[in-house]
């Protein structure tokens, strides 16, 4: 688990690297621990809408690689605790965002994220099973691509350049899930072309927002931290999936996927409190 404390102006190279130890405090506003702003108790700010729209994602690839693996018996009292709390975070960021009064069309895409995330719950509460991982693993990807459409309509709304950092570093999490999901996927014998073409494009994707995200001219030194961080932990989880699907490759990607996870959790909770600033 990382600790980081948010330092806007280190003025040493001790400051510096206690920067980039410390930089994943955001984690326990994010991923793991949804807390809400202190302002967003009465109304949330749009910069968490988008943020708690786009976790939906990473919550369903989530739900279905945690599934896989208790089918595969790849650390399955991990994978059985993941799972419950992967289902209790969807429900406590469903719970959320109903407390807030919404357009028509973000409210009528939300209640759809949420009755597909009712239908993925269901699915996960079967015995693990080919065929229940390969039903749970379409589900999952019907669940994100609702979240996705909700989180781009979210983005136009705020029409500033910050939401679109909060959206890519977003994606990022849903990625390194959807990567182990697929790789997992494969191990089980259920892969395919179209499996395989989407893991090449989602490990081309994730490094290409990488990039990007580190040329944007909205950073802080924890920002820049964190995304030093994404790098470092990108490059385990790569060589992990390069491995043929076996029992090791089974528990390297499963690590490192939640490592990289915790890291782009903290970088897309960073961009939110940017957005926040440049928003007042």
């Amino acid at each position: 688990m990382y600790d980081s404390r948010f330092l806007s102006s280190p003025s040493s190279s001790a400051c510096h690297r206690r920067d980039r130890r410390l930089a994943l405090r955001a984690l326990a506003t994010g991923l793991l621990v949804p807390v809400l702003p202190a302002q967003a108790q009465a109304r949330m700010s749009l910069a968490t809408a988008i943020n708690r729209s786009a976790r939906f994602r990473a919550l369903s690839q989530r739900m279905a690689k945690a599934f896989g693996q208790l089918y595969l018996n790849v650390r399955p009292v991990h994978a059985r605790e993941v799972l419950e709390h992967t289902q209790r975070q969807m429900r406590s960021g469903f719970e959320d965002m109903a407390r807030q009064a919404w357009p028509p069309e973000v409210a009528r895409l939300l209640d759809e994220v949420r009755r597909s995330a009712d239908r993925l719950n269901a699915l996960t509460d079967q015995a693990p099973s080919k065929t229940a991982f390969q039903a749970v693993s379409t589900q999952a990807d019907q669940m994100l691509a609702l979240a996705d459409t909700t989180t781009e309509v979210l983005e136009r709304q705020a029409q500033v350049p910050t939401a679109r950092l909060v959206n890519a570093a977003g994606r990022q999490r849903m990625l390194s899930q959807r990567l182990a999901k697929n790789y997992e996927l494969a191990a089980a014998g259920l892969d395919s072309r179209s499996v395989r073409e989407q893991m090449a494009g989602d490990a081309a994707e994730f490094q290409r927002a990488l990039a990007q995200l580190l040329k944007a001219p909205i950073s802080t030194p924890a920002i820049r931290s964190a995304l030093e961080l994404g790098q470092a932990q990108w490059v385990f989880f790569d060589a992990a999936l390069k491995r043929q699907p076996d029992a090791r490759g089974l528990q390297e990607v499963a690590t490192t996927s939640e490592r990289l996870l915790e890291v782009m959790d903290s970088l897309t909770a960073l961009y939110e409190a940017a957005m926040q600033d440049l928003l007042g």
